[in-house]
């Protein structure tokens, strides 16, 4: 095994901490490489996605929403019913659902797929897309609503006795007590770059969330979220999600010439009229999309495999930032980020269905293997991937790896 896939001396080898992985459920054959238009669910594809994806080993699957996507409740519930473990983690936007309502969806989710459930309150980075549903609250003031939503949230499922709240943003009368969850209060994840974000991630949020950036600059923002937590008097800290999008091949050579026509293909689909214009005129107005492009602007390569050209194509809309290399770089460069305090690690592909199977037979196992062995011996390790001499790509649509 190669230097390139040893870790860094330096950091402390403590004992191997618990790492979960997070995919994102789509609802049909349509991707950013090969866009279809399409307003519906294809049943068989979202079907034969999410069986994958259990197939696969991921523990956790985010249902995204958009003002013109599908509901991410009732999707999420059609996960938990598709699937026996992985956990479907709701995105919500405080402005579109009430708070003890979201609580009783959210609970009853959580009843349904016996404590499965997970939320990911999203305050919302763009003004135009708030405003398709009615949302005109400035940026800074949506993330104080959603302080209030998480604890009017945490309150409607723990208060044993009928409440009332008169808010900033939300009033109601002898509510209570709400439906409660399976066992115990829903897992809440926030995410965003911007102070705000900081402040209500770092005092109330159970997860935090990030897009992939380089070690060095994601290690000084962890740092900031939890130091925020200890001095609200946590004593448990928020766990670390952080996002990547991999391309791999057989080797790093190969995975180079694929990620060159997958940038390629995503300049080609940015261009075209559709939903994405409302994200690439202009600056960005979310402080983690400007910070992505301005990683991209500064270099296209850090550390061991982050390429930031898929984020400048794309004006840095949405997780972009890809890992390029083999599968044993790539599951290297997750280790990095673990190492450096990750414990959520979300990765989902460009080719959607074909990259969730890839990663599932290639990538997790590798992560998993070194985790273990760290468990055992107290020791790092090197990746050993003998069985990947054989790597055959899921859905083989390649001539040879890494071309179409």
């Amino acid at each position: 095994m190669s230097d390139a896939l040893t870790f860094d001396s330096t950091i402390p080898q403590t004992a191997a901490p618990a790492v979960e992985f997070i995919s994102l459920s789509h609802l049909n054959p349509s991707t950013e490489l090969n866009p279809v238009p399409s307003r519906g669910i294809d049943l068989p594809f979202f079907r034969r996605y999410v069986r994958a994806l259990e197939d696969a080993g991921y523990d956790y699957t985010l249902l995204p929403y958009g003002a013109g996507s599908a509901d991410s409740f009732v999707v999420a519930s059609a996960v938990g019913q598709l699937t026996e473990r992985i956990r479907p983690i709701v995105a919500l936007r405080p402005n579109t659902t009430f708070p003890t309502v979201g609580a009783q969806k959210l609970a009853t989710l959580d009843q349904l797929t016996e404590g499965r459930a997970v939320v990911h309150l999203i305050s919302g980075g763009n003004d135009a897309e708030q405003a398709r549903q009615g949302d005109y609250l400035p940026k800074g003031r949506r993330y104080a609503r959603t302080s209030e939503y998480v604890d009017i949230l945490r309150r409607s499922w723990t208060e044993p006795a009928a409440f009332s709240h008169d808010g900033e943003f939300y009033k109601f009368d002898n509510f209570g007590p709400g439906f409660a969850p399976y066992d115990g209060p829903i897992p809440i994840s926030i995410g965003g770059q911007s102070d705000e974000a900081f402040a209500i991630g770092g005092e109330k949020g159970d997860i935090f969330s990030f897009w992939g950036e380089p070690l060095a600059d994601l290690r000084s923002e962890i740092d900031r979220v939890h130091a925020i937590a200890r001095a609200a008097g946590r004593t448990t800290l928020p766990r670390i999600w952080v996002t990547f999008r991999p391309i791999i091949a057989r080797t790093d050579e190969l995975a180079w010439q694929k990620a060159q026509q997958y940038v390629a293909k995503l300049a080609e689909t940015w261009q075209k009229p559709g939903p994405a214009q409302l994200y690439r005129q202009g600056a960005p107005q979310n402080v983690g999309s400007q910070r992505a492009l301005a990683f991209a602007e500064r270099s296209e390569l850090y550390d061991r495999a982050l390429w930031t050209r898929t984020a400048a194509v794309t004006n840095a809309a949405g997780a972009s930032t890809a890992l390029v290399g083999s599968p044993e770089t790539v599951a290297a460069a997750i280790l990095d980020y673990v190492d450096h305090g990750a414990s959520l690690v979300s990765i989902r592909g460009y080719d959607t269905l074909a990259d969730a199977v890839d990663y599932g037979k290639h990538v997790l196992p590798l992560v998993r293997q070194e985790l273990a062995h760290r468990r055992e011996t107290g020791q790092r390790g090197t990746l050993q991937a003998e069985h990947l001499g054989n790597y055959d790509p899921a859905y083989a649509r390649f001539a040879t790896a890494g071309q179409r």
